[in-house]
């Protein structure tokens, strides 16, 4: 290039250079890249919650941020309707922490974060924010029936409460998800029936703190894990209470599988063997002979990948292909345009191992193991017979539960149960102290 035009050039550059990149811009993105790594470094919590509620609309990045929060050594805990802040918050988790790099003496008042109820798909932000002004007002939810007859009808929906319960906002009750899903329409139908009541005039039993009657001839049949593991990536946009892989991890153990994060590492065109669970599936036709194929993005502990299933490998697991499942894959890398993607030679689905004591498939039934404790009362019940009752409950406090029968003038009964909070262990002594509300075998007196 000649000198002159070489030099007009950088004449130019360098006017621009005066507005272009002036000091004042270039000095307020280093003070910011500054405070920001250094949030980062000292209070990686709260830097992190403050991310991920930054971006509480869009579950993609929620997901990307949560993998970057577990390898900082940050536990991510599930949503609680008793808990969980509209955003994400920082929370101190008891017991030991994850293993991570940040350094334990680092922001020493939280090392975890409670996933945000806005941040759950279809619960809506402003249903969520009705959720904690009336937990802040009446105090901690202690049943689904309890949280649908504190909340307007219009906000405490089944739409809304489906939501909740798959994503294990509602784990605080004990109960299997599966039951709790299955009892949505009872739990809005009692709790409709006591707001009826109370505007009749009638005393909201045992303070407010009954929950909804369960039938126990009716059974429910436990989510798989499988099942509750995709509700949960739907929802929050990553797994929460497990991972698929973690049924395999024995039958993985000699397999020899690459880690996704670690394909970059290879050169284009390069072969390998991993095993994940499918995210996403795209099932597409090739455009000039109409054949099926897929796309799917697969997942480990490490990262995401996109693989491409030409016709040939997918017609023989079209079938078997859902999100959640997990897959073995063969096959060669694609790294054009900087960007990782594979196509697959051979798709299997391995077999699970030992579960490391978790139970996959099954479920807790410990909540309907053992019969209730019934009690009834008449239809002239006073409150401070209710609140006698309450006190002699709490001074046992155990796993049994307690149903509540009480009668009404018009000859009908309510059963509800008495919550989490009021089972009991149902002793010699507690059984005389009831006696007079007790259903069923009276206790014998002792002699005196």
């Amino acid at each position: 290039i000649p000198a002159k035009k070489a030099n007009a050039i950088f004449d130019l550059l360098e006017k621009f250079a005066g507005y272009g990149f002036n000091k004042s811009h270039s000095a307020a993105y280093g003070l910011i890249s500054y405070h920001t790594a250094y949030l980062k470094a000292h209070y990686p919590v709260e830097f992190m919650a403050g991310l991920l509620s930054n971006e509480i609309s869009n579950t993609e990045k929620i997901s990307v941020f949560v993998g970057e929060c577990k390898r900082m050594g940050i536990s991510i805990l599930p949503p609680d309707v008793n808990r969980s802040g509209l955003k994400f918050v920082p929370e101190m988790r008891e017991g030991p922490q994850r293993p991570g790099n940040r350094d334990p003496e680092i922001s020493p008042r939280f090392n975890a974060i409670r996933y945000g109820l806005a941040a759950i798909k279809h619960v809506g932000e402003s249903a969520m924010e009705a959720a904690i002004r009336e937990r802040e007002r009446g105090g901690d939810f202690i049943s689904l029936q309890d949280f649908c007859s504190r909340l307007d009808s219009r906000i405490a929906n089944r739409k809304m409460l489906e939501s909740l319960i798959k994503a294990g906002a509602f784990d605080f009750l004990g109960r299997d998800r599966a039951e709790l899903f299955a009892r949505i329409d009872e739990a809005l139908t009692a709790s409709a029936a006591a707001q009826r009541d109370r505007v009749a005039g009638q005393v909201s039993l045992f303070d407010e703190t009954t929950a909804p009657t369960t039938s126990r001839t009716r059974s429910i049949t436990p989510w798989s894990e499988h099942e509750k593991l995709s509700y949960e990536k739907e929802l929050l946009g990553f797994y929460v209470s497990g991972h698929p892989l973690d049924a395999y991890v024995d039958a993985f153990a000699t397999k020899n599988y690459r880690p996704i994060a670690s394909l970059g590492d290879l050169d284009d065109r390069a072969s390998f063997k991993i095993a994940g669970a499918l995210v996403q599936i795209d099932k597409k036709f090739t455009r000039r002979e109409g054949k099926p194929f897929a796309v799917v993005w697969v997942e480990d502990l490490s990262g995401t990948l996109e693989v491409v299933l030409w016709n040939e490998v997918y017609i023989k697991v079209a079938d078997a292909l859902a999100p959640g499942r997990v897959v073995e894959i063969r096959g060669t890398l694609d790294k054009r345009d900087d960007t990782v993607r594979a196509t697959a030679e051979n798709v299997t689905m391995p077999t699970r191992g030992k579960t490391n004591g978790a139970a996959v498939g099954g479920g807790s039934t410990t909540a309907l193991q053992e019969p209730a404790v019934c009690l009834q009362f008449s239809s002239a019940a006073t409150s401070n017979e209710l609140r006698e009752v309450r006190e002699i409950l709490a001074s046992s406090p155990g796993h049994r539960p307690v149903q509540l029968l009480f009668d009404r003038a018009t000859g009908n009964s309510l059963r509800v149960n008495a919550g989490a909070d009021f089972c009991v262990h149902l002793t010699r002594d507690l059984e005389e102290r009831l006696s007079r509300w007790l259903v069923g075998p009276k206790p014998a007196r002792r002699n005196a």
